[in-house]
């Protein structure tokens, strides 16, 4: 167990290496004072921890009390690879794995521990979460995909057992199709909400401000203290 990061009194701000099998990941730890949970942010195609869509929606969640890391799933040398073959990006089987080490990670170190994990995915990130909450079963208290490809999850989604909230721009035409399949099979607590207007970067005017209120209040409602380990 990491005894490098203990309890803080106050917001608590760390960038920290997390191994993940046999990569070491780049991420960047906020925990704020008796945190409720922690919500782990799997961006999507391209992106990164930098991500200023992502970076929003985890300053509002952490100004409702829930911890947040953002990192990257990625090295720095396979996102080079990335740019010229975008083929890693779609390894759903390699990025949830990695999701789920970093999630591992989370229930070893003593800053996290105790906090309920949630997952928030962006575009495929948001098929790399539902595969890990999948895997994970009861291990995981919550998942929000962001304009998200769940169609990625395959097989995998009716074996979710996390609440899961599918956020979709009214305008983005297929994702929403997609999302819409999902939410069918899905067999959780679960709820599809629709930002009218909104496209799937979420770039009109007070799009991204829903989806940061929406999940917000999913994770509010679902990530709660738990002394139970949250990763079996």
């Amino acid at each position: 167990m990491s005894e490098l990061y203990p309890t803080p009194p106050a917001e608590w701000v760390h960038s920290v290496d997390i191994p993940a099998g046999e990569a070491t990941l780049d991420g960047d730890l906020h925990i704020p004072a008796q945190a409720s949970g922690i919500v782990l942010f799997v961006h999507g195609s391209g992106s990164s921890r930098h991500s200023p869509r992502n970076q929003y929606v985890a300053q509002v969640i952490r100004a409702a009390g829930i911890g947040t890391l953002l990192f990257d799933l990625l090295t720095p040398e396979e996102e080079r690879i990335d740019l010229r073959t975008p083929y890693l990006r779609f390894d759903m089987d390699l990025l949830a794995a990695r999701l789920v080490e970093v999630t591992a990670w989370v229930a070893d170190t003593d800053a996290t521990r105790h906090l309920r994990v949630g997952y928030f995915g962006a575009s495929t990130g948001g098929g790399a979460a539902l595969v890990a909450a999948a895997r994970l079963g009861q291990g995981i208290g919550a998942v929000v995909s962001r304009g998200g490809r769940p169609d990625l999850a395959g097989a995998l989604i009716p074996k979710v057992l996390a609440p899961t909230l599918l956020i979709v721009g009214g305008h983005d035409d297929v994702v929403l199709q997609l999302n819409e399949a999902a939410y069918a099979q899905l067999q959780c607590e679960k709820a599809l909400r629709i930002v009218p207007g909104a496209t799937h970067l979420f770039a009109e005017p007070g799009a991204l401000e829903e989806v940061a209120r929406l999940a917000t209040a999913w994770f509010q409602q679902h990530l709660q203290p738990s002394s139970e380990p949250h990763v079996s």
